[in-house]
């Protein structure tokens, strides 16, 4: 048992180790990541918010600082003071998309750190100005799940209504970024992946009804603006934004607002977003221009097309993810590698042949297979590098080799796909909804 850690964190590290009694690595290295959050990257202010650092970088995204929290639904549950700390998250994320709606990272005060060379408009709180449809989309998805998981409706308040008013501004600005938006990022003395072209205003786009996005979820530029992930987050969160609206706020126009936008969106990436392949058949692309031009891959980071039921895009079943599925997992997916010690889908963010653990938990959570979920779970238990730790790629032949000793997220999401083999999973999330029906 482990020292200062809440009792209903402690409830479910037991009931991990009821489960895999055998197992004594497991126990640690899901103790070690459980807590890993909680214990190091949690920081509660004075006016009530939760600031929440992503692990070696001190600053906060809007994207990982939902993730890495994500788990501790399950005891917040039972347990108010975990729920208030979850709370501060959510208003501390509410409080920085109101501050810019277009930053992706910030830091805890208005201390100048982090890129305030780039040519964007920055603040002295913000740390990076990478605009990710993702970055907007997470705070929905955890304000969403906190209520579901609770009760609670505190953090569904008039702020709310204004960071759901100001992120649909935005995203209809963006489904016409070529004559509306006035958003451009240019970085100085780095890779491309880390700046736009055009003058900071990015590849053309044409409207598809889809919303641009500058950047992935792992900070690299887009190739063609139109993230078909991260467009597909945004139908969901959407949805679950008119659910508040309509039974909480009580605001049947934001409702409506709400809905409407989500169906062009959806209505985009049905006709932009999906091809015949020769192989695979009909299948969803990674990002498009609108005007023909595609990208066929995936990325290890969240949300990706690997993650869209566990996002709750699609049915876990449905015949185009499915196929969809069927490219990712293979070598025609040009970030899918095959080592000694695992097999999965990395990043160009990262070095080649280097697979990451948040995309091996979405795999073994987004599939019906038993024996792939126990592979994949042996891949974790074999890929720590000697850390008892989850990171953010790892050499599939040298798992020793690895980048980022200390990545919150990754241990996270291990520890997610980890209570969900023991049937744990977070309500009001697809995933529940799935586990649920498995079991009727």
């Amino acid at each position: 048992m482990t020292t200062g850690i809440p009792a209903s964190i402690q409830k479910l590290i037991n009931h991990v180790n009821e489960f895999f009694p055998h197992d004594q690595k497991l126990q640690r290295m899901f103790e070690k990541c459980f807590i890993n959050t909680y214990e190091t990257t949690l920081k509660r202010q004075k006016d009530g918010k939760t600031f929440v650092i992503t692990g070696d970088i001190p600053a906060m995204w809007l994207r990982d600082s939902a993730a890495q929290v994500r788990p501790y639904l399950l005891a917040a549950e039972e347990d108010e003071e975990i729920a208030g700390l979850l709370e501060g998250v959510v208003r501390q994320q509410f409080d920085f998309i109101l501050h810019d709606p277009y930053a992706n990272a910030f830091n805890e005060t208005d201390n100048n750190k982090g890129h305030q060379l780039d040519k964007t408009d920055m603040t002295p709180r913000i740390w990076e100005r990478k605009y990710e449809i993702d970055s907007l989309c997470y705070p929905i998805q955890l304000a969403y799940l906190l209520w579901k998981s609770t009760g609670r409706t505190s953090h569904l308040d008039e702020t709310f209504r204004q960071v759901i008013q100001t992120i649909i501004q935005v995203w209809r600005t963006e489904q016409d970024h070529e004559t509306r938006s006035a958003y451009r990022f240019e970085r100085s003395d780095c890779r491309q992946s880390d700046t736009l072209i055009r003058d900071g205003k990015g590849g053309r786009v044409v409207p598809t009804g889809m919303t641009w996005s500058a950047f992935r979820p792992s900070d690299d530029a887009c190739t063609y603006g139109y993230l078909i992930p991260a467009n597909m987050f945004a139908v969901v969160v959407l949805g679950y934004a008119a659910e508040i609206c309509g039974e909480v706020l009580h605001d049947a126009s934001l409702k409506e607002e709400c809905h409407s936008l989500r169906q062009e969106i959806q209505d985009g990436i049905e006709q932009y977003a999906k091809l015949d392949h020769p192989i695979y058949g009909e299948m969803y692309v990674y990002e498009t221009d609108g005007e023909g031009r595609v990208n066929l891959m995936d990325d290890a980071n969240v949300p990706s097309l690997l993650a869209s039921p566990y996002l709750g895009y699609v049915p876990f079943e449905d015949s185009t993810y499915l196929n969809t599925r069927s490219f990712l997992l293979s070598r025609d997916n040009p970030y899918y590698y095959e080592g000694k010690y695992a097999s999965g889908i990395g990043s160009p963010h990262t070095p080649d042949h280097y697979i990451w653990h948040i995309a091996l938990a979405i795999q073994g959570m987004t599939t019906s297979n038993e024996e792939e979920k126990k592979q994949i779970l042996a891949a974790f238990l074999h890929t720590d590098g000697g850390t008892g730790y989850m990171h953010e790629g790892f050499n599939a032949d040298a798992p020793e080799e690895f980048t980022r000793d200390w990545f919150a997220w990754a241990n996270s999401m291990f520890s997610e796909f980890v209570l969900s083999l023991t049937g744990k999973t977070v309500k009001g999330s697809p995933l529940h909804h799935q586990v649920e029906k498995s079991l009727q």
